[in-house]
């Protein structure tokens, strides 16, 4: 490759990652071109599913900000650059993985926080945001203002609290108002407390 079109390969890698919610490294030695169409169908317009040569995937992830995938990048790779929701698209890569063993998922990046390959499929195993937000509308008629900042927050941020709240929510057809609303003060709780002890050490150190 000259080396004006590996600069704009690197350019456009750059560009996938800081404009993507999240990526997902893979390896698909041995897959065939039908099988990896069929991939990209199935993960549908939010996701674009790219083959990617090694080097310039290091030096685009680098000036990205992403250091996570240095370790991964060795034989042939291909990412998952993520638009849309993460779960429906780690649910995507691990169900193909699951029906063609030769995709293996290697590790991921979402919102900045890298991932690995027992993360992705835990993060496969939640429901889809767009199900868990449409549940706590319902359940949080009494209190909508509690629910404004799980509506807003970041993608990893919210896969946890996502997690956690699939525990907590009672079957479906329960009265679920209270408890969710219980449910969501202390998963807030849960995820604000390391920023605040963040904070409080900072303070610490200081004096």
């Amino acid at each position: 490759m000259a080396r004006p079109d590996k600069a704009a390969a690197v350019a456009e890698l750059t560009d996938e990652f800081r404009s993507s919610n999240g990526a997902v490294l893979t390896e698909y030695r041995g897959l065939t071109v039908a099988q990896l169409k069929q991939l990209r169908v199935s993960l549908g317009d939010d996701v674009n599913y790219a083959v990617v040569k090694n080097t310039l995937t290091k030096i685009a992830a680098k000036d990205a900000g992403v250091d996570s995938f240095d370790s991964l990048l060795e034989g042939p790779s291909a990412i998952a650059f993520i638009k849309g929701d993460p779960v429906v698209a780690a649910k995507g890569l691990r169900d193909f993985a699951k029906a063609n063993p030769l995709l293996v998922i290697k590790g991921g990046v979402l919102d900045g926080k890298a991932l690995g390959s027992d993360e992705i499929t835990k993060l496969a195993d939640l429901e889809s945001r767009e199900v868990l937000l449409a549940k706590l509308a319902g359940a949080m008629k009494a209190a909508p203002q509690q629910a404004v900042s799980l509506f807003a927050a970041p993608l990893s941020q919210a896969a946890r609290l996502f997690a956690a709240l699939q525990d907590k929510l009672p079957a479906a057809g329960a009265d679920t108002a209270a408890p969710v609303q219980d449910a969501v003060a202390e998963v807030q709780d849960t995820v604000e407390a390391p920023a605040e002890a963040s904070t409080e050490e900072t303070a610490a150190a200081d004096s």
